[in-house]
Formats: C-alpha cells, sequence, structure tokens
C-alpha cells in the first residue's frame, strides 16, 4: 500500500519567451492540450493542495485558457530572470515553513506521479531534492569543432525539474543569494547557502522543450489510447424531396422525418465519436425536446463531437459509415458525402469511408420504411 505524501504546494514557471523554441512554448499544443496544462494537471492529480502558475505580465488570458476547467491553481506575476519569477512565486504562496515546496519549469510537461512522490519523499533526509539522469554519453571539448580532450562523466547529471524544498528552506536560501549573479537552478540556490540537496531518479519522459524540434520528440513519448465507438441511427420516410444524407443534400421524391434535419448518416458518426470517448450520446448533448434544435442542421453534432474529443488531447484516426436503404441509390454520391466528411471531420479523404447497402427488401429498409445508418470511430487519446 502507498504511504500518502504529505501536504505539498508548487510552483510552475511559465513566464519565459521560449524564444530558443519559435515562441511562447507554454502555450503551445503539445498531444491536444497546452504544454502548460500538462505539469499542472500532473501536480493537481498528485493532490498538490495549492499551485501558483507564473506567467509574464500580459499573459493571464492566455494561462486562463490554457488551464481553463482546473480548480486549485492561481497566477503570480513573473519577473525579468527565473530567479525572480521564483520569488514572485514563493510570495504568492506563503508558508507554512515546514511545507514541502515543488518548483517546476512549464517547458517539462510530461511530468509523472512517480517523479514527484520521489522528490517529496527525499526531503525527509536532505535539505532538497532534485530529479536527474545519469549522462550515458561520452562528452568531448572542442574549439573551433575540433576535439581538444575528453571529460569524465562518472560523477555527471542531467538536472530536472521539479526540484523539492521546505519553503522556509528555500526563501532563505534566495535571500542570502547575491543579486547579480545569475542562479542556474534551486539547487543551486540552497547549495550555496550550505544546504544538502540530494539527487533521485529522474525520468526521460521529462524533457525540456527547448528547440522546435523537441515538440516532435515529446509527441512521440506521450502514452496514447486506441478506442473504437459505433453508432446507429434510423429515422422513417415522408413527404418531401430531397434528404441529407451525410451532409450532402440529394434529391429524392421523400425526405426523413426527424426533429433536426434527420441525417442518419451523421447522427450515427456522431454518437461513434461520442461512445468511443464514453461521452454519452446524441440525445444527452442535443435532446429532441429542446426546440432549438428543430431542423437544425446536423453538421453541428457532428463537429461538436470532434470540439469535444480535442478538448480531451485527443483526434480521430479516421470514420467508416455504412448507410442502409433500397432508395435512394447512394453510389452516384458517395464521393460527395467523402469529401464533406473530411472537410467537417479535418480528416484526409482516405480516412473517411462512405458505404451503402440493402436488406434484400427485408424489414423495414426493405419495404421502404425509413432508413438505417451505422457508424465506426476510431479515435486516439493522448494519456498524462
Amino acid at each position: 500500500m502507498t504511504t500518502p505524501l504529505p501536504a505539498f504546494a508548487a510552483i510552475v514557471v511559465a513566464a519565459g519567451s521560449g524564444s530558443r523554441a519559435g515562441g511562447a512554448k507554454q502555450w503551445r499544443i503539445l498531444g491536444g492540450k497546452p504544454v502548460l496544462r500538462w505539469s499542472v494537471e500532473a501536480l493537481l492529480k498528485a493532490d498538490a493542495e495549492d499551485v501558483v502558475v507564473v506567467v509574464a505580465a500580459g499573459s493571464e488570458v492566455e494561462a486562463g485558457a490554457a488551464l481553463t476547467g482546473l480548480a486549485g491553481w492561481r497566477l503570480a506575476a513573473g519577473g525579468a530572470t527565473r530567479a525572480d519569477s521564483v520569488r514572485s512565486g514563493l510570495a504568492a504562496l506563503g508558508g507554512p515553513d515546514d511545507r514541502p515546496v515543488l518548483i517546476h519549469d512549464a517547458a517539462r510537461p510530461l511530468l509523472g506521479g512517480a517523479v514527484i512522490r520521489r522528490t517529496i519523499e527525499a526531503l525527509a533526509e536532505a535539505d532538497g531534492a532534485l530529479p536527474a539522469l545519469p549522462v550515458a554519453d561520452s562528452l568531448r571539448r572542442a574549439t573551433d569543432g575540433v576535439i581538444s580532450g575528453a571529460v569524465e562523466r562518472d560523477s555527471l547529471w542531467r538536472a530536472q525539474t521539479p526540484q523539492a524544498f521546505r519553503y522556509r528552506t528555500i526563501v532563505d536560501a534566495y535571500a542570502a543569494w547575491p543579486a547579480d549573479e545569475a542562479a542556474a537552478d534551486e539547487a543551486a540556490v540552497v547549495e550555496r547557502a550550505g544546504g544538502r540537496v540530494r539527487i533521485v531518479a529522474g525520468d526521460p519522459r521529462l524533457m525540456k522543450l527547448t528547440f522546435p524540434e523537441d515538440f516532435a520528440m515529446a509527441e512521440a513519448l506521450i502514452p496514447r489510447q486506441i478506442r473504437v465507438g459505433q453508432g446507429f441511427d434510423a429515422h422513417r420516410w415522408g413527404p418531401g424531396s430531397s434528404v441529407w444524407l451525410c451532409g450532402v443534400e440529394i434529391p429524392h421524391d421523400q425526405t426523413l422525418i426527424g426533429h433536426s434535419d434527420a441525417d442518419a448518416g451523421l447522427h450515427a458518426l456522431t454518437d461513434a465519436i461520442l461512445g468511443a470517448m464514453g461521452d454519452g450520446d446524441i440525445g444527452d448533448h442535443f435532446p429532441p425536446t429542446d426546440p432549438q434544435w428543430k431542423g437544425a442542421s446536423s453538421d453541428r453534432f457532428l463537429t461538436h463531437a470532434v470540439e469535444r474529443l480535442t478538448a480531451r488531447g485527443g483526434r480521430l484516426v479516421n470514420v467508416d459509415v455504412t448507410l442502409i436503404c433500397e432508395r435512394p441509390k447512394v453510389k452516384p454520391h458517395r464521393q460527395a458525402m467523402r469529401e464533406r466528411l473530411a472537410a467537417l471531420l479535418s480528416l484526409p479523404l482516405d480516412a473517411v469511408s462512405v458505404k451503402a447497402t440493402t436488406t434484400e427488401a427485408m424489414g423495414f429498409t426493405g419495404r421502404g420504411e425509413g432508413l438505417a445508418a451505422q457508424a465506426l470511430a476510431t479515435i486516439e487519446l493522448t494519456g498524462s
């Protein structure tokens, strides 16, 4: 049984300009959600009782958008240097003096609970703790591109964050730090003040996003789930002159009857996407008793489902729709349907399938009483 962690707080430093990464990397999307959100979610999931997010002045709107829907965090204004930003976060956080405080860089988004636990537990026998990885590659000194010697690597470590300290320890250490010197990190500040900082095992996934190419590597490290959802819908025929199927209007001597435009193909596909997420069905999101959806275009339902998927950090991989009817003939319109779905779903055409079949004159579709549709959707959801 895992021992509960003591109450702890955290500071997430997200005030940098990200110039080497091509812009403010904390707002960029990684695995379907902003870089900053990954760290804040991980800390809240680990039961941090207070999370202070330090951002540059004027970035409050971006921070609010990145962290929408999360509770337990608040903002502090960043400073001219990283040390200034950390000081601002500490001032906003406050005591108690013995409370563990994690200080973490938003540019290291793939933070896991195991690293959080190791750094906090190490405070039982040290003044500070930092996760680190041993240097695996051989190291060389070079001048003007010419090797001038090797560097012994046995005692070298690659420092990561979050770094952990008792609140009073890190506040007093910063108070003693020379104002004209730049601090490499909080561990260096505590060491200068005479503190003992312990190294704990880091995580290779806890890489720092520094250069544009780092984002592609981080994307590859994010755990993903593949899920499949299915949907089914049917509508009866009634008087009319056209029918909507998979977002395309087809001239016909009848129309499908429903509260909205009765596009059975889009309804089935919407349910398939919602089902893959475990997010209810179309009736939960668009009740047929609500008059605002009377006659509504069903592409609104479909895009709503995709938006909810995107908000979960997921993406649509492919879709497959089967229309079941004797009439109208679907084949002449199938390409137009595929193209319309590809546009609505932002998918390549070869990830969209539309097929049609009959029931050989059996059942309600065979008797011409109605039309049915079934759909499959494959989605990819990112883990934390």
